[in-house]
């Protein structure tokens, strides 16, 4: 398929998990981008497995959550075995409880991902053009020119922003020529998705050893399991490797014979971790794997991928539709590579430890490491505080310059994700959350305490006016049914608090009196709306 416009405002460049998450957002603020991938079609086959309850969230905003819960499973605990042994067993039923409407880690491998999102863009009539490569960019002060290939033919393409999702070994990035700084792991890894005869139920099993280690994830079907592990010495410059060759040495970790009854993927690779210096060089964003590569420790690479394309998606589309002023953009890069940073550091330290042949580390994982794991997790608010890191529902941006925070007394800043409070809808007179009424596109503002009729009449009245395509309203007056909400925001008797939430469901403005004009100068001075 060829692509048949000369101009489009947004492209772009890779369709995995990224790239299809940036489209959909788009999407749903009206803006319809052009979106191309050099490889034939979606892939079967992918690394990622876990989806966090931070892009369940984002996946529910989207009306989407009931087709990913139904065909993944739920992992219901960790079990971590030391030369075969088990040695500390965690549950992971509801560790998140209270926090999110998802409090578990969710098994949902990349490759349905995709394909969920895929059909999402063609229900909305946006095609994916495939065996579509990007050859060269060019940018200019108003757009951006590429050269495409699609088959034999070359054509020439001019878009107003340009967004490289094109993964690790981005061209995009190569083409302006900005650092991706890091290394590559010593060690060759493979993965393998089998289904075996002697299943380990619905938990996550870890098996480490002098001889290195395994993992085993349980996927949708009776007694499939996806395993990775890193390669032994021997096999690290072997070519077309073949899973009976690696059985032994995984029989020898895991202290146990596999039986194999079908294998449905089997590969090896190299694992890198690495940063791009900038996120966003003029009219050019990099998002996913093209911005930020780790280990998997943690399923959090495509998750952030996919948090990438969400942060960045409204902005954009705000400044296409010609609501918000360029300078909105900045935030990206600004919220998103701390957040980058900060996950490459630390899943490459703890990497380092699960693979480290180091006699006293080696010792710390057999002796200390299950002793520290049960204290952490035998403790709410430790257990409660690697919830937050590993479902990334923790990731604040707090000095974010499109936040502003004008509360003496609140616990919740602005740029916190809002927190997922259920509550009673008084008007609807129906259970709900603070979540279900931040589901439509746009900023929501949310008022907490007693307000008069004229009141609200002047709100609506002002958002009418001003913000009628922007800003949805909600007004939650105090009741015992929802106090909870009230002690959250430390909003005591008699007193008032304005909430605007952003569309990415973090906290853009509190402020302890419900007052317009202050609204108003947080919209237009802070957020850079266009009166």
């Amino acid at each position: 398929m060829t692509i048949t416009q000369q101009h489009t405002s947004v492209l772009i460049v890779g369709a995995g998990p990224s790239g299809l998450m940036m489209a959909a957002q788009l999407l749903r603020y009206g803006v319809q981008p052009v979106i191309i991938d050099s490889k034939h079609g979606p892939t079967n086959h992918s690394k990622a497995l876990a989806v966090q309850a931070r892009s369940l969230e984002i996946y529910r905003q989207m009306g989407l959550i009931h087709t990913i819960i139904k065909g993944g499973k739920q992992a219901a605990g960790v079990v971590f075995n030391q030369d075969g042994k088990e040695v500390v067993a965690l549950s992971l039923s509801s560790v998140g409880e209270g926090q999110t409407a998802f409090p578990f880690v969710h098994l949902y491998q990349q490759s349905k991902n995709e394909r969920l999102l895929l059909d999402y863009l063609t229900l909305n009539c946006c095609p994916v053009y495939w065996d579509t490569s990007l050859l060269t960019l060019e940018q200019g002060a108003e757009k951006v020119s590429v050269q495409l290939q699609t088959g034999n033919e070359i054509q020439t393409l001019t878009c107003d922003w340009l967004i490289g999702a094109d993964g690790a070994g981005s061209l995009v990035r190569k083409q302006l020529q900005i650092p991706f700084n890091g290394d590559t792991y010593q060690h060759r890894f493979y993965l393998a998705d089998i289904k075996i005869i002697n299943a380990f139920g619905d938990k996550v099993n870890l098996f480490l050893s002098k001889k290195g280690f395994a993992g085993f994830f349980p996927m949708s079907g009776e007694q499939c399991y996806r395993v990775v592990g890193n390669l032994p010495d021997k096999f690290d410059n072997k070519e077309e490797l073949q899973i009976e060759e690696m059985l032994p040495y995984l029989n020898a970790v895991t202290g146990s014979e596999i039986g194999v009854e079908q294998t449905t993927w089997f590969t090896t690779y190299r694992l890198h971790h690495r940063m791009a210096d900038k996120f966003r060089q003029d009219r050019c964003f990099l998002i996913g794997d093209a911005a930020h590569i780790h280990s998997p420790v943690g399923g959090q690479g495509m998750n952030t991928g996919l948090q990438d394309a969400y942060n960045l998606a409204w902005k954009l589309a705000g400044v296409v539709n010609n609501q918000f002023k360029d300078a909105v953009l900045d935030s990206y890069a600004a919220e998103r590579m701390p957040v980058a940073k900060d996950l490459l550091k630390t899943t490459d330290r703890v990497f380092n430890i699960i693979l480290s042949r180091n006699w006293f580390i080696n010792l710390f994982k057999k002796w200390a490491l299950p002793t520290l794991l049960k204290t952490v997790f035998g403790k709410p608010a430790l257990r409660d505080e690697f919830f937050k890191r590993v479902s990334q529902t923790g990731i604040s941006y707090r000095h974010s310059r499109i936040n502003l925070h004008l509360s003496h007394h609140s616990p919740i800043k602005a740029g916190d994700r809002l927190p997922y409070l259920k509550m009673f809808d008084e008007k609807k007179q129906q259970e709900t959350d603070l979540h279900e009424w931040c589901s439509k596109p746009g900023f929501t503002l949310i008022t907490l305490g007693k307000l008069q009729e004229l009141d609200l009449f002047t709100l609506a009245k002002w958002i009418t006016k001003k913000y009628p395509a922007n800003l949805n309203f909600f007004y939650l007056p105090p009741s015992a049914r929802n106090q909870q909400v009230f002690d959250a925001f430390g909003i005591k008797e008699n007193q008032k608090k304005a909430i605007i939430v952003r569309p990415d469901m973090h906290i853009g403005l509190i402020n302890d009196v419900v007052d317009i004009e202050m609204m108003d100068n947080y919209l237009q001075n802070v957020m850079g709306f266009k009166v």
